[in-house]
């Protein structure tokens, strides 16, 4: 069974959370949340998320997929939280799946994976990213990389990953069930 790894820090946007957490549970996937700090974990609208464990209570090198949320907030705290960006970089050493959305994009930069990748990222923070490889798709895949442009195509970015890992039948399945189109 794939396990994915959600990290989760206050000014997540909750949209992507939720639907990432969703639709990969809906695959039978394992899915945990880690929260970076605290118990509750405030997203950017002011949800209040509750992660499955703390960051310092898991092995994040014990699963198959990490999945970056978007949110300026959220993004910024894990950008700060060194130990993100190391199992970021020793996911895409090993050649795991790195997925990241929005403003995770950032995440990715600061660990070194982009060069010579195409992705694609939340357009307010373009500016910030290398603009070689810099895509305005919706989801882009560039290998075991997987980048999403935002919360309204977070359900797209979601089964992408389904698709690479069981299939594009099963990510279809569960798009049709969920009535995505």
């Amino acid at each position: 069974m794939t396990q994915a790894l959600i990290p989760l820090a206050d000014g997540v946007e909750e949209m992507e959370a939720v639907i990432l957490s969703d639709v990969l549970r809906r695959a039978d996937w394992t899915v945990l949340t880690a929260g970076i700090a605290g118990e509750v974990v405030t997203a950017a609208r002011g949800v209040r998320l509750i992660p499955d464990r703390r960051w310092n209570e898991i092995e994040p090198m014990s699963f198959d997929v990490l999945a970056l949320p978007g949110g300026a907030g959220g993004v910024a705290a894990l950008r700060r939280f060194p130990p993100i960006a190391e199992t970021v970089k020793r996911f895409a050493a090993e050649g795991r799946l790195v997925a990241a959305v929005c403003a995770a994009p950032l995440i990715l930069m600061d660990a070194g994976v982009l060069a010579g990748r195409r992705f694609t990222a939340h357009p307010a923070i373009f500016d910030q990213l290398p603009a070689s490889g810099r895509s305005s798709e919706r989801v882009v895949v560039d290998g075991r990389l997987v980048t999403g442009i935002g919360p309204g195509a977070c359900f797209e970015f979601a089964l992408e990953l389904v698709s690479i890992v069981d299939g594009p039948d099963k990510a279809g399945a569960l798009a049709k069930a969920m009535l995505v189109r």
